[in-house]
């Protein structure tokens, strides 16, 4: 175990509630982590959310995290490209108590969100880096003054920070990161991390 993923453990059992009868059999290591979870969810809290996007269900984490946060009568839709991981997200879900709360849609986001509806309190951005750009132009559009933007998995092991770079999912996030920089409705800033998933971070806009 890593020094990291020592001091994760620790804060872990000292301020995260364990999410019981998770099942992540079959599913690639590409959740968050109980504490990007919690903080998740708090953040739910702290904006009040009645409507929450998330763009990535995987085997419904994330959601779950998302779901404890919103407000009594809230909605929470989630989106995800493969049928099979949207099977272990709805079983995931049903077994957290938010089966009513949850809706799972399954294809191409881009193609989901164009059938949407805002606004939403809060975006989670966490799919296909590639899609970035084009789904910051989604949340914008879904969005409304006050809600936050949050998207996971922005500083890719320090690669953001490479102009040379040739990987698709970093110039996605870099592309994303500059039309976040220049549109004139969003605040933001971005948090990098360090942890049992390693070297990482997040951006954090907020819509005015």
């Amino acid at each position: 175990m890593t020094e990291w993923e020592h001091v994760d453990r620790y804060l872990e059992r000292l301020l995260v509630p364990p999410l019981d009868r998770f099942d992540a059999t079959g599913l690639p290591p590409h959740e968050v982590t109980p504490l990007q979870g919690r903080l998740l969810e708090l953040l739910a809290r702290v904006v009040d959310a009645r409507s929450i996007l998330e763009l990535g269900t995987l085997g419904g984490y994330s959601t779950i995290w998302l779901a404890r946060g919103l407000r009594e009568g809230g909605r929470l839709v989630t989106l995800e490209v493969s049928p099979e991981y949207a099977r272990v997200a709805q079983q995931n879900i049903e077994r957290a108590g938010f089966a009513e709360v949850a809706d799972v849609r399954v294809g191409p986001a881009l193609e989901t969100l164009a059938t949407l509806d805002g606004p939403f309190d809060l975006v989670f951005v966490d799919a296909d880096k590639r899609s970035n750009p084009d789904y910051l132009g989604e949340a914008v559009r879904l969005s409304r003054p006050g809600t936050l933007i949050v998207a996971d998995n922005v500083v890719r092991s320090g690669a953001v920070a490479d102009q040379d770079a040739d990987d698709p999912s970093v110039a996605g996030v870099q592309r994303f990161l500059e039309l976040v920089a220049e549109h004139p409705r969003l605040d933001a800033t971005a948090i990098q991390t360090v942890g049992s998933k390693g070297w990482d971070g997040f951006a954090l806009a907020l819509v005015s």
